[in-house]
């Protein structure tokens, strides 16, 4: 990955403040000529330094969704357990974000579900048969502080 210099960061932090302000309102707050912003943003895309836009979505939508966390235990740690079970975790919407952890679990899942039922459906048809798994431990958000 290329190192971030200061012009690089500001659009980011930009970027994370409004996904989608207009090229030219970017290139205003950074300093940079319409071109030359458009030019570093395609470059920090390209190189998946921006790996795509979301849209936070509050009220009705959110409130009828829960979140759960979840925490993964693999069988083993080798690259071929690691890479299967990341390529099977991508084809599945419930499962907003996973990461690769250190500590007690490999994994740590976040879902929206549409509730106990919904989650336990998931749990059978989803994470328990994910490649590799060992253990599943569960826990749903009560509120977002964040």
């Amino acid at each position: 990955m290329h190192d971030l210099d200061r012009i690089d960061r500001a659009i980011i932090r930009a970027l994370r403040q409004d996904g989608r302000q207009t090229n030219s309102a970017l290139a205003e707050k950074v300093g940079l000529s319409q071109s030359a912003c458009l030019r570093r943003v395609q470059i920090l895309e390209d190189r998946k330094v921006i790996r795509g836009y979301t849209a936070l979505v509050s009220g009705p939508a959110a409130a009828d969704a829960h979140v759960v966390i979840v925490r993964i235990s693999l069988e083993r740690q080798t690259e071929d357990v690691l890479n299967r079970f990341e390529a099977e975790v991508l084809k599945h919407p419930e499962i907003r974000e996973c990461y690769l952890m250190t500590g007690e679990e490999d994994y740590l899942l976040r879902l929206e579900v549409a509730g106990a039922g919904d989650y336990e459906r998931v749990h059978k048809e989803i994470l328990s048969r994910l490649p590799g798994v060992l253990r599943i431990n569960s826990s749903f958000a009560i509120r977002s502080v964040l």
